[in-house]
């Protein structure tokens, strides 16, 4: 990896790139949380502010993250 790649791995650090442009995503639900923050993510792409690469870093840790919650959403409805 290139010292100029972005290291993004969790959801976390893709809050923290929308945080230096001033986005705050918080809907009360993770999943919508995540959703959510792939829409100003696209926004602040669109608009020019993050390269593709940044761009599709990040869109890779939301797709995965996404995935984790949904498995975590039915493991607990099928507890129950």
């Amino acid at each position: 990896m290139l010292n100029n790649e972005p290291k993004f791995r969790h959801y976390y650090d893709v809050q923290q790139l929308l945080k230096r442009f001033g986005s705050y995503v918080y809907m009360g639900n993770r999943l919508w949380d995540i959703e959510m923050t792939g829409v100003e993510l696209k926004k602040i792409h669109d608009a020019g502010l993050i390269d593709d690469l940044t761009y599709t870093h990040a869109k890779l840790v939301l797709r995965h993250e996404h995935e984790l919650e949904q498995k975590r959403s039915q493991n607990l409805k099928e507890e129950q």
